[in-house]
C-alpha cells in the first residue's frame, strides 16, 4: 500500500510537467465556467475565484475546453485523473491481441504420421489465437503433372482441421506452391457478459465532459 501511494504521488508531481490541458496557474482566461468536482455546473467564474475554489479542497482547476467562447474548467484532482487515463491506456494495450500467422508445410507424399502432426502443430496455433497458413510445395515431374492431387491433400487437410478453425483464404497456386489460409472460429460473448469499456472511470467521464464542451464552443 505505501508503495502504491508513493508510486501515485511521484505520478501526479510528474504528470504536472507533462499534461496536456491547462492547470491552476497556467490557465490564462480572465473567467471560466467551472464545474465542480461532482460534476455540478457552478456557473462563470473569475479565474481567480475559482483557483481560490478549488484550492479550499485541495484540488487543481483544470481547463478542459479552452475554445469555448468561455473557457470551461473543471475542479479535480488532476493527478489522479492522469495516474486512471495512463492506466486506462496500459490496461487496453495489455488487451491487445498480436495475431501471427504461421506456416505449416506439407508434402505430395506426407505419411500419416506426419499428416496428423501438421494438423496438431495447426491446432496449437489456432488455438493460441494465431492464423496458419498451410502450403504443399510441387516437385517436377509427377507432382506437377498430378497438381489435383495436391489440392486434394490441402482438402483432406481441411477436413482435419474442421473442428478447431475455419477456412479464411481458399487454396491457390503461386508457381509449384498452394497455399491457403486457416483462422480461429468467431465465438459469441457468453450470454448476460458485460463489457467493461461501456462503463468508464473517472478519466472517460473527464473526457466526455471535454468533448461535450469543445462541442458547445463550435455552435457558439
Amino acid at each position: 500500500m505505501l508503495f502504491i501511494n508513493f508510486f501515485y504521488l511521484l505520478w501526479r508531481c510528474l504528470s504536472i510537467s507533462t499534461k496536456e490541458l491547462s492547470v491552476n496557474s497556467e490557465i490564462k482566461a480572465v473567467q471560466v465556467r467551472v464545474i465542480d468536482d461532482l460534476g455540478n455546473q457552478i456557473g462563470v467564474l473569475k479565474t481567480k475565484d475559482a483557483l481560490n475554489m478549488a484550492q479550499e479542497k485541495g484540488l487543481d482547476l483544470v481547463e478542459i475546453a479552452p475554445t469555448a467562447q468561455i473557457p470551461v474548467c473543471r475542479i479535480m484532482d488532476y493527478g489522479k485523473y492522469k495516474f486512471e487515463k495512463a492506466k486506462k491506456e496500459r490496461d487496453a494495450k495489455k488487451r491487445q491481441v498480436v495475431i501471427e500467422t504461421k506456416e505449416v508445410q506439407l508434402s505430395w507424399n506426407i505419411d500419416t504420421h506426419d499428416f496428423n502432426t501438421r494438423v496438431n502443430f495447426a491446432r496449437k496455433f489456432i488455438e493460441s489465437g494465431n492464423k496458419v497458413k498451410v502450403s504443399l510445395e510441387l516437385n517436377k515431374g509427377r507432382e506437377m503433372a498430378h497438381i489435383e492431387l495436391g489440392y486434394q491433400m490441402l482438402e483432406k487437410f481441411e477436413q482435419a482441421c474442421l473442428d478447431f478453425s475455419v477456412v479464411e483464404k481458399r487454396p491457390i497456386r503461386e508457381g509449384r506452391r498452394i497455399s491457403m489460409f486457416f483462422g480461429p472460429k468467431k465465438t459469441k460473448p457468453a450470454s448476460g457478459q458485460t463489457d467493461n469499456s461501456e462503463n468508464p472511470g473517472n478519466s472517460g467521464k473527464i473526457e466526455k465532459e471535454k468533448e461535450k464542451a469543445e462541442a458547445g464552443a463550435k455552435k457558439t
